[in-house]
């Protein structure tokens, strides 16, 4: 993936850079998705360098870094526009690398993990109405027009609010699985490799079989379970898009998209009296104060009624 880019620094740090690269996806079993942006973050970084020093960057370069050195790189950052969200994921994989190098003993990590990130804010996430939630994940609904299409929606979509799915949790499904009444529970594969068991709903399972009936591929049990148009494997873009225009069909806010409909799980969850433990081995976050956000949610929707309903409010 990184040699597809040029990347600003001498042999040496680039050879190191691409090790540490390849330990994220093959060790630590980053997603694609993470390492991807590591592999962006350090490139500008190093492009950074480049001015700053005078010179592509090598490790003896990178053995003087100093807190100034990371400050001025996120300084330039948000001159560039990069919001807080933004400069500290780039920190987090600078530091990464730096801590990589440090074990190799190429490099001292200590200023990076002693400067402080930008402060992050707080966004609560935006779940659909229950109500809202049920029409976009009802056949019914569905916009396509080839039917075998809008059961495929629509089970992909039933997946995502009925199990708390991630769109790509979802498409990484097999032929394999979800293939007879049996099957009421999913062995899930989240991210950092985290395995977790979720449990299927019937109308999720119906959901499913109602497109495999429809679907004209064979969906062998190692191929991919959900299809494109021409029977490669279903690209979440064309999801998204067809959620945006049942966005506009349905009269649903701008947040209507397909991972809102995960927010939407552990919310209904929560407000139906799950408990927080639960909800965070369903989702498969690594920790509890990950899905602890979602007690902002349910709050927040509590306010919302009682200065609607309260006659003194």
């Amino acid at each position: 993936m990184q040699q597809e880019f040029l990347v600003s620094a001498r042999p040496d740090l680039q050879s190191t850079r691409e090790a540490w690269l390849k330990t994220l996806a093959h060790e630590r079993r980053l997603s694609a998705l993470t390492v991807e942006a590591y592999e962006r973050d350090t490139r500008q970084f190093l492009q950074f360098l480049t001015g700053h020093c005078g010179g592509a960057p090598g490790l003896e370069d990178i053995k003087e870094l100093r807190p100034a050195d990371l400050r001025a790189f996120l300084a330039a950052r948000r001159g560039d526009g990069a919001g807080a969200r933004t400069l500290g994921r780039g920190l987090a994989g600078v530091r990464s690398l730096l801590r990589f190098l440090e074990r190799r003993g190429l490099a001292n990590a200590a200023g990076a993990a002693a400067l402080r990130a930008p402060k992050q804010p707080k966004s609560l996430p935006k779940p659909l109405t229950a109500a809202d939630a049920k029409r976009v994940v009802s056949a019914g609904e569905q916009l396509a027009e080839e039917p075998w299409i809008a059961a495929r929606n629509a089970a992909v979509l039933t997946l995502l609010y009925g199990c708390g799915l991630r769109i790509s949790e979802a498409l990484g499904l097999n032929g394999g699985e979800l293939a007879s009444s049996d099957d009421t529970v999913l062995r899930i594969t989240g991210k950092g490799g985290k395995t977790r068991l979720v449990p299927v709903l019937p109308v999720a399972l119906a959901a499913v079989g109602e497109y495999r009936k429809l679907c004209p591929f064979h969906l062998g049990p190692e191929a991919p379970l959900f299809r494109g148009a021409r029977g490669g494997p279903l690209n979440p873009a064309i999801l998204q898009r067809e959620m945006q225009k049942m966005r506009s069909a349905l009269n649903l806010p701008d947040t209507a998209t397909p991972h809102a409909l995960r927010h939407s799980f552990a919310t209904h969850l929560l407000g139906r009296g799950g408990d927080l433990r639960t909800i965070q081995e369903l989702l498969g976050h690594a920790s509890l104060s990950t899905t602890q956000i979602y007690t902002g949610v349910d709050t927040a929707r509590l306010l919302d009624i009682y200065e609607a309903a309260h006659p003194r409010a």
